[in-house]
């Protein structure tokens, strides 16, 4: 269900490669604190990273924002384009390894950047500052780090308030929730407007 940062989340490419596969023919319904709290986005681009098949950049497109989708994963791509054809959205894709370190490097410059259950490294993270706007959002939202562990999700893969050192020093926050649903523990976490 996750992958991050230098390692991939319950599974490697191969296990998501054959998950976008074996899924349906419709996409997923977009993450509730996306939904919820779409109006701190600025209008124009958004980078959706780990974006799987769509379901959270289908959303954003239906509410006019020009997405630019990356995910190691072929299969979700080709998926997250064909729902995009049906509705007539315009895409942008791009197959990256984020756990390469430098993946995001060339990647270019958006009005927003979205995260969603996905652990980029610290350094990533505040790489993040070159790829976004002068009053751009950052929209981070994982499971925090009071989610209950399994043998799906390990401690290294929750979100902890040390992971955002780096990035606090880049951006403000303007916005911090944490909430219990069904026993998951969801971080979103919002920045806005790099510090001159």
């Amino acid at each position: 269900m996750i992958k991050g940062g230098s390692h991939a989340f319950i599974g490697d490419k191969e296990y998501w490669e054959e998950k976008f596969a074996c899924r349906g023919d419709k996409p997923l319904s977009p993450e509730k604190s996306l939904v919820e709290n779409i109006k701190y986005f600025k209008d124009g681009s958004v980078l959706d990273v780990a974006c799987g098949d769509g379901r959270n950049g289908l959303f954003l497109m239906e509410n006019g924002f020009k997405v630019t989708g990356v995910d190691f994963s072929s299969k979700a791509l080709e998926r997250f384009k064909i729902f995009a054809e049906r509705k007539k959205y315009v895409l942008n894709t791009k197959q990256i390894d984020l756990s390469q370190g430098s993946s995001l490097k060339d990647i270019g410059i958006f009005d927003n950047i979205l995260i969603n259950h996905y652990k980029l490294s610290s350094e990533q993270l505040a790489d993040t500052e070159n790829h976004i706007t002068d009053e751009g959002i950052l929209f981070i939202c994982g499971f925090g780090h009071k989610h209950k562990v399994d043998h799906k999700i390990k401690k290294e893969d929750l979100i902890q308030e040390a992971d955002f050192i780096n990035i606090k020093k880049l951006f403000h926050l303007i916005k911090y929730i944490e909430n219990e649903e069904t026993g998951d523990f969801l971080l979103p976490i919002f920045f806005a407007g790099k510090y001159k």
